[in-house]
């Protein structure tokens, strides 16, 4: 599933291609891609198409173009769930995955397409959150770290009061959003700490740092297009990102580590596989 830095790449794709357009028409062209609008597919035809796109925005890994009318200030937004295989491409194509097509103002079309058929749309009201307008299935999502309002010591402390594995708060988009299973293990690695490591167990310091080695992996990741396993995950333009090249400790298993030289391994988590190395990642006692 895309994390944050591949869908940043997104989001920075729709500010060269997309915003300032206007929607002139919407096709859905498989009903699993407009499943998350509670009021149905038609309601959400009608509330993107002759609406313009006023910005491209996003928190940790969920996207949203908020709309607007007339020149009137947006108060709803196209919430893209890209799910495990979505794309959003902008141009002409013949794809044979294409779940929802959308004419733009300027005669370009943008595309949804979608293998797994797990993502979709959805527009939501825009809400108010903390002085900032977030889609309302969005408010419970955590300030990210590439966010410039992140609260590094708040979150920290947040972390600190949990008596729970620390790969688990690093996935819980309600503490600190963006981060998945590839970028955890990445910041886990860097850092020196085992996944199932108690949080309370580490000091403040060394939380810190792993936010800040969190932080890290995600720009270099964010700086090379995002990390691409396959073909499945695209920019706008159809490009691939290039970074699972750099990757330490994800998909590593069975490798050496480049740190010490030991043997990498995996280990079940959380229906996930987690990465470390077991001499520079000692697992906890017990």
């Amino acid at each position: 599933m895309p994390e944050l830095p591949e869908v940043e790449v997104v989001r920075r794709g729709f500010v060269d291609h997309l915003v300032g357009r206007g929607v002139t028409s919407v096709e859905v062209l498989h009903p699993r891609a407009a499943r998350r609008h509670a009021a149905g597919e038609a309601d959400m035809i009608g509330q993107i198409t002759g609406a313009t796109v006023e910005s491209a925005q996003r928190r940790g890994k969920f996207l949203w173009l908020p709309l607007t009318r007339r020149g009137e200030s947006a108060d709803a937004a196209i919430v893209v769930h890209l799910g495990m295989s979505g794309q959003m491409l902008v141009g002409p194509g013949d794809d044979r995955h294409l779940r929802i097509r959308a004419g733009l103002s300027d005669d370009a079309v943008l595309r949804f397409v979608d293998q797994r058929t797990f993502g979709g749309w959805a527009v939501d009201p825009l809400v108010e959150v903390a002085g900032t307008l977030v889609p309302e299935s969005v408010a419970h999502i955590a300030r990210d770290p590439l966010d410039p309002l992140f609260d590094r010591d708040a979150v920290v402390r947040r972390m600190k009061a949990k008596d729970t594995e620390i790969k688990r708060i690093l996935l819980d988009q309600t503490v600190i959003s963006g981060v998945g299973n590839i970028y955890a293990d990445e910041a886990l690695w860097r850092s020196g700490i085992h996944g199932r490591r108690r949080a309370s167990a580490l000091t403040k310091p060394a939380l810190g740092r792993l936010i800040d080695d969190a932080t890290d992996v995600m720009r270099s990741a964010l700086d090379q297009g995002g990390t691409s396993f396959d073909s499945l995950y695209v920019n706008v333009n159809g490009q691939s990102g290039y970074f699972s090249r750099s990757l330490d400790a994800y998909g590593r298993d069975g490798d050496p580590c480049r740190r010490c030289g030991t043997i990498m391994r995996r280990e079940s988590f959380m229906n996930r596989g987690s990465h470390f190395c077991p001499k520079c990642q000692p697992q906890p006692r017990g």
